[in-house]
Order: structure tokens, then sequence, then C-alpha cells
């Protein structure tokens, strides 16, 4: 099955997708440090593609699939044990 985003959208602390399908999903900034670090002005400049979304200003490329399976950026650091 293949899933898609509608939209993206930002809080303080979270990056908001929403699918076509109609479920909405919530993932900390911290995950993804790009764009943690970016301006509001440059987390609105995103594209949609097929498989997810892509910032091009931000070299940035967050697959819909690696958000649903719980994946963060490789490239932080490593999450805090329980």
């Amino acid at each position: 099955m293949h899933i898609s985003a509608k939209a993206a959208h930002f809080d303080n602390d979270q990056l908001w997708v929403e699918l076509l399908d109609g479920r909405t999903i919530g993932v900390p900034l911290a995950w993804f440090p790009r764009l943690l670090r970016a301006t509001p002005a440059q987390r609105k400049r995103y594209e949609i593609s097929p498989g997810g979304l892509h910032w091009e200003e931000l070299d940035e490329d967050i697959s819909i699939a690696g958000l649903l399976a719980g994946r963060r950026d490789q490239s932080g650091p490593p999450l805090a044990a329980a």
C-alpha cells in the first residue's frame, strides 16, 4: 500500500504531516536536526514527492514510509534510553 503526503506544517516542537488517507503524523523536530535549525520560512519551502517530503534548500528528504515506521534522521544523536 502506497501512502502519500498531502501537506506538512510545524509548531514549536513538532513536524505534522497530513496524509492523503486522512491521518496526521506528528514527530519531534529533534528527530530532524536540519529542520530543527531551519527558520520558519525555510520549513515552509518543501515539495511533496510520491514517497515523501523534500526541502531543497535544507538538503532534507523525509519518507512517509520512514515516518510511519518511526525512523528519524540517522545523522542525529542517538535516542536516550527510557
